[in-house]
């Protein structure tokens, strides 16, 4: 007899094998081995792999929900700081994580409560609404984009590609000292590296977005 599966299943199969194979060895015809069904029946689920990783980043940010809200009285920097970093720790969970996660659909509309709450608060803290919303969508974006490229640094939780040694970088970019520095900064303490762009994209919310004349 086969194998009954649904729309959960599967999904929760191919965040598995995320981390196994890695965004581009996941493919429908490798879940449905694992599943030990034939691969037509996935189609019955998902009709493509579009589908499917749109269900997978919607499932991401379902279980990530539950850490995601700040403390009670909160304001507007305490809350973006601490649903960034719950981001980024639950990206970097996954091999390819922000790769899957960027980019994709959500399939509910789970995500709606979490971000009505944090544009409350950011409302509430003096933003417009037009501005709460560039406000998140910014440190959202600078999220995923420092995640992407922490991933090709780390490409396996836990395992430094040896492409981004930094003494082989030093002696093949030979005479340029500040490029070199640079890469230290770039791919050296990479938690360092995101607290520091993070206050960076904050300071600049807060100048051009926090009470911004025009916005109503």
């Amino acid at each position: 007899m086969a194998n009954r599966i649904d729309r959960a299943l599967v999904t929760d199969t191919a965040l598995r094998l995320l981390n196994e194979v890695g965004l581009e060895g996941l493919t429908l015809r490798r879940i449905a081995k694992e599943l030990d069904v034939q691969a037509p029946a996935l189609y019955w689920h998902f009709k493509n792999k579009q589908e499917l990783l749109d269900e997978m980043a919607t499932e991401m940010f379902r279980r990530m929900t539950p850490d995601l809200m700040p403390a009670e009285g909160a304001g507007w920097q305490e809350a973006m700081a601490h649903a960034t970093r719950v981001v980024r720790r639950a990206l970097l969970g996954y091999r390819d994580g922000a790769k899957v996660f960027s980019g994709t659909r959500f399939t509910d509309a789970s995500y709606a409560t979490p971000l009505e709450e944090f544009l409350r608060i950011s409302v509430e803290s003096g933003f417009s609404p037009r501005g709460a919303a560039r406000a998140w969508f910014t440190v959202n974006t600078y999220t995923m984009g420092y995640v992407i490229e922490e991933q090709s640094v780390h490409p396996v939780p836990g395992e430094r590609d040896p492409a981004y040694d930094q003494n082989t970088r030093g002696e093949r970019l030979g005479g340029s000292p500040l490029a070199i520095e640079a890469g230290n900064e770039f791919f050296g303490d990479l938690d360092a590296g995101y607290e520091a762009g993070l206050r960076a994209v904050m300071a600049g919310i807060e100048a051009t977005l926090l009470k911004e004349p025009g916005h109503h």
